[in-house]
């Protein structure tokens, strides 16, 4: 259950940087409501990732969290923020997500 939790935690850390995103794209009222949802989800992410911790190793944890939150951010990125996109940066993706699937695999 706590790795549920932990995945919904960095989903939750995609959000934020999508919201931050969506703050220097926008301006006024709309800008103030996106950082009103980055906060929401910094806050939610954090909780999540508190209660995770709780019962996986730290270093484990934090790594599967971040990368959740960093592969993410550059695929919406990529859809969302039209970010170039080639080889290399879809390889290392890859790669990153292998390295989180590894660690998950390798905690006990």
């Amino acid at each position: 259950m706590d790795w549920i939790i932990l995945i919904i935690a960095g989903f939750f850390e995609t959000a934020f940087a999508f919201c931050l995103g969506k703050v220097k794209e926008t301006t006024g009222t709309t800008s103030l409501y996106w950082f009103i949802g980055f906060l929401i989800c910094l806050t939610a992410s954090m909780s999540l990732l508190v209660k995770a911790i709780k019962t996986l190793p730290i270093g484990t944890a934090y790594a599967v969290w971040t990368g959740i939150g960093a592969v993410g951010t550059v695929i919406i990125g990529i859809v969302v923020f039209k970010e170039p996109t080639n080889f290399w940066r879809i390889f290392f993706i890859i790669t990153l997500i292998s390295s989180i699937i590894g660690l998950k695999f390798l905690s006990n």
